[in-house]
């Protein structure tokens, strides 16, 4: 991810797969590393894998934030502009009843689902899910 937000698209693209390699092996899949792994192909250029992870997360758990910022970044990088606005609408209306369950994968991922929450209101955009 590091790379991805420095520009260096190409290194993304090479580690990619060992990183992507590397979570799927680490079954059972929850939904931090559903998001984790949706991340990474997001970055790598593959929005539809990151849809894939997100759908799974939001199929369990229709509210999840995690699911809804990846689902989201994946339409936008889809160019799915309509579908990432109503998504982004679900993200900001759960917000503050998910924060509130206090799940160790809204703590370790704060400040990507504040940056979702800011996307979500126009306020940013996210480099890595722009349309390509």
């Amino acid at each position: 991810m590091a790379l991805a937000a420095a520009g260096q698209q190409d290194s993304v693209e090479f580690f990619a797969p060992m990183a992507i390699n590397a979570l799927a092996a680490l079954m059972p899949l929850d939904e931090h590393r559903r998001y984790d792994l949706g991340l990474i192909s997001l970055a790598a250029g593959d929005p539809a894998a990151a849809r894939a992870q997100a759908d799974t997360i939001l199929k369990a758990q229709p509210t999840h934030l995690l699911g809804l910022s990846l689902a989201m970044r994946a339409a936008t990088a889809q160019g799915r502009t309509a579908d990432a606005k109503a998504l982004g609408t679900k993200l900001t209306a759960s917000a503050a009843s998910e924060r509130a369950k206090g799940k160790r994968e809204y703590t370790d991922h704060a400040p990507d689902i504040t940056e979702a929450l800011d996307e979500a209101a126009g306020r940013r955009t996210n480099p890595i899910a722009r349309p390509r």
